[in-house]
Formats: structure tokens, C-alpha cells, sequence
């Protein structure tokens, strides 16, 4: 029987995160229940392609766009389930039991990862407590906690958008009542945080998030969540 999760990394310029976000997920290929990895290049300059094929990953390209790039991702998936995770994200211990736990109970429902972040210190554990209330409180999680999904339901809600930024909120909105928390750990990068300032990064994100919700569309929001990143 074919192991039922297709992993989906979108990509650019990702050869350096690569390969400790493929050795988090060794467990669930050793466990059986990721039967391939598939990333979504949006035309990365450095030696992504070449680490993704050393990795053994199928490889989907075209223009960048997060969204676009998991969608072409998604496409080309031959699992009963989707694992959207993003480059600079490693599943922390213990997600297999996590993962094999939430197919079982919530076979139509889609799962996500409790945030952390690989850094120390207050502001990254306060970050993250606040993205995890967020997510349990509004059925809202980002991209960086990562996506567990059966591609029917999916398809039942159209697919992932095709916008450069905002999909996962999109989706996580498409897929409310059917979208939970799961019993493990996404534990992603902070750099963004680190270069920027933990307050200021949070004001950033909140803001651009209020723009959505007010109306922006996605492409226009991208040159100010991008800003001095």
C-alpha cells in the first residue's frame, strides 16, 4: 500500500534549510507514511534544484508565488494527503505519532503544527504563544506551522489560491471547522524576526494581515511584507 503523505516544499533560494527540513521528516519516510517529497521551485538561483534532487525530491517549477508554487506542488501529488511545509520549517519530535493520530481520528479535516521558533529568549516564546492562541482561537494558522490535509477536501474548497502571499490564510479560512491543532511542533526559522526586531516583525505581520482582511489584494501586499526583510 502506498504511504499516504506527499510532502509540498515551496522554494527559492532554499539550498541552505533544505536538508535539516528533509532530515525531520526521515521519520515519517521510515514509518511509512510519506511516500514522496516534491518541491516547488520558483526559480532559485542558488543549488536548490541540485540539494532537492540529491534529497531524492521530485521537482515542479515555474514562476514564483508561494501560492502558485504549493498549488504546482499539490498538482503533481500522488498521496490521499498533503504535508504543505515551508523550507525553513522542522517538524519537531514526536509529529509521526502526531500525524498517524489525526488521519485516523479526523479523516476529512485537515491539521497543522503548535509554532515555535529556533531561537531563545522571551520575545521568540511570546511570539509564539500568541501565534498558537490565534490559531486555537480563530482556526487561523500560517504557512510557518505547517499543513496536513486530505486533497479532497482540497479540491473541495477549490484548491490552494494561486496569490503570491496570504494562501495559507485563505485556506485556513476555506477550511474553517475542518482545520485543528495538532499534538506536535513546527519549529521555524527567525531570522526574519532576528533582522528586523521581534516588536517590529509582529507589527509587520499584524498589519498586513488587517490590510487583507480590509480588502488589499495579495499583490499588493508583497512589497511591504517583504520590506527590509
Amino acid at each position: 500500500m502506498r504511504a499516504p503523505i506527499s510532502v509540498v516544499i515551496p522554494t527559492l533560494n532554499a539550498a541552505a534549510e533544505l536538508p535539516a527540513t528533509a532530515e525531520a521528516l526521515m521519520a515519517g519516510v521510515t514509518e511509512g507514511v510519506i511516500g514522496e517529497l516534491i518541491v516547488s521551485d520558483g526559480g532559485s538561483d542558488d543549488a536548490t534544484l541540485e540539494v532537492a534532487r540529491a534529497l531524492g525530491a521530485e521537482i515542479a517549477e515555474g514562476p514564483a508565488g508561494r501560492g502558485g508554487q504549493i498549488r504546482r506542488g499539490v498538482s503533481a501529488a500522488r498521496g490521499r494527503w498533503v504535508l504543505i511545509l515551508h523550507a525553513d520549517t522542522h517538524l519537531g519530535p514526536h509529529w509521526v505519532e502526531a500525524v498517524v493520530r489525526h488521519m485516523a481520528e479526523r479523516t476529512d479535516a485537515a491539521g497543522y503544527f503548535q509554532l515555535a521558533f529556533r531561537a531563545s529568549g522571551t520575545a521568540a516564546k511570546l511570539v509564539a504563544f500568541g501565534a498558537n492562541m490565534r490559531s486555537r482561537l480563530f482556526g487561523l494558522p500560517y504557512g510557518d506551522q505547517g499543513l496536513l490535509v486530505p486533497k479532497t477536501a482540497l479540491d473541495s474548497v477549490g484548491g490552494v489560491p494561486d496569490v503570491p502571499l496570504m494562501e495559507d490564510v485563505v485556506l485556513a479560512r476555506a477550511l474553517r471547522g475542518r482545520i485543528f491543532m495538532m499534538d506536535a511542533e513546527a519549529q521555524t526559522s527567525a531570522a526574519r524576526y532576528l533582522a528586523e526586531g521581534w516588536a517590529r516583525r509582529v507589527a509587520r505581520n499584524l498589519w498586513t494581515l488587517a490590510r487583507f482582511f480590509a480588502g488589499a489584494r495579495p499583490e499588493d501586499l508583497v512589497p511591504g511584507y517583504k520590506a527590509k526583510r
